[in-house]
């Protein structure tokens, strides 16, 4: 489970690095402010929970792999490609309807850092 989740992760990073990039010096003139702000967020989301992926590769490495962080990568995982995924496309073609998926990746992250917490505190009490 940790190479698994530490090599999406950095690969998940690099692709953030990647996209921004391109957003900033391939779109800045093509889209709207507001667009450029809109993909910026979604950058900014995407890079947050690739590095999360990278911690919860080392958290197993550490505590041992366990359901519940298998599931919280999992979750930021989908959260990234439903989430960061919504507001690259709806940035660049402008189709509005996207926005109403965003949310569901924001929801997957929230759900994948509950699970994160969760485990990791469940693992302190047992060695206490």
């Amino acid at each position: 489970m940790q190479r698994r989740w530490m090599m999406l992760g950095a690969v998940m990073t690099m692709l953030s690095v990647a996209i921004g990039a391109f957003g900033a010096h391939m779109l800045k003139d093509t889209i709207g402010p507001a667009a450029i702000a809109t993909y910026e967020t979604g950058v900014q989301y995407h890079m947050i929970h690739a590095l999360a992926l990278l911690i919860i590769g080392l958290t197993a490495g550490q505590l041992g792999a366990s359901t519940k962080l298998k599931w919280a990568a999992r979750l930021l995982f989908i959260g990234i490609i439903v989430f960061s995924g919504s507001l690259y496309v709806l940035s660049i073609s402008g189709i509005k309807i996207l926005g109403a998926i965003t949310p569901i990746g924001g929801v997957a992250f929230i759900a994948g850092w509950l699970l994160l917490a969760l485990d990791v505190w469940q693992r302190g009490k047992d060695r206490s």
